[in-house]
């Protein structure tokens, strides 16, 4: 961690208050940003997608859930794998608190992943998750998506996040919106790949308040360090309170 000077008071809140002026800019161009987000024009969905879900076969415009907006997270699990991504594990960890509040803004959103629903079920059972989580298996909507890859592809270069690069897993994770209007005509609105979903992760956002950050510049990879939430070992302290006060 670099080196801070240590100041009084006085010079804190002036110089806190010089950076606050950059974070509201910041602030002002994400908002334009979004604007410009929700501008983009958008692209009718034909082909009749269907999904294995807890209640059955289901089209895309039934996981809209009554509503007009629909969020699909495209979370890393294939067919036979033992256990989900740990990086989309760590963001599906926030999606269960958001959901409640999405549904009052007329969003649904949905976790969609290639493997056969018993073994989503499986994994989320063990996980301890509630949000929706289809299975796409045997269709094409990931691979149309860009998440899913063959065989042939991985190893090699393919289209991910609006480019070509080598694609090293059969899974990419992915987020993808849709609407559907009053005659239930779907349309594909965005989509956004690799650091484009760092704005889900909640827990980085508070990482970004703190001295040390996301703490990620010496380690192999990015997200390096994140778990499956019930693979952590403990950092909380070997006593409660309550122990502490009955000695």
């Amino acid at each position: 961690m670099q080196q801070h000077r240590i100041v009084s008071r006085d010079e804190w809140t002036n110089e806190r208050k010089a950076f606050l002026a950059k974070e509201k800019e910041f602030t002002r161009a994400r908002d334009r940003l979004s604007a410009e987000r929700r501008a983009l024009p958008w692209v009718e969905i034909g082909k009749p997608y269907v999904f294995a879900t807890p209640s059955g076969k289901k089209t895309l415009a039934e996981l809209f859930d009554g509503r007009s907006q629909l969020i699909v997270y495209h979370f890393m699990l294939g067919p036979g794998w033992q256990e989900g991504c740990q990086s989309c594990s760590y963001l599906a960890d926030h999606f269960d608190g958001a959901n409640i509040h999405l549904a009052q803004r007329d969003v649904t959103l949905v976790a969609v992943s290639r493997a056969p629903l018993a073994e989503i079920e499986e994994f989320k059972r063990r996980m301890g998750w509630r949000f929706p989580w289809v299975s796409s298996f045997g269709t094409e909507f990931n691979f149309d998506f860009h998440v899913s890859f063959t065989d042939e592809e991985v190893g090699k270069e393919a289209e991910y996040n609006y480019g070509r690069q080598e694609i090293d897993s059969d899974e990419m994770p992915g987020v993808s919106v849709f609407y559907k209007d009053q005659t239930g005509t779907v349309f594909h609105t965005y989509s956004a790949y690799a650091r484009g979903l760092d704005i889900l992760v909640g827990a980085y956002n508070f990482l970004d308040l703190t001295p040390k950050g996301r703490d990620e510049d010496d380690l192999p990879w990015t997200m390096a360090w994140v778990r499956h939430h019930d693979k952590y070992e403990s950092t909380m302290p070997s006593h409660s309170c309550c122990a502490g006060a009955a000695e």
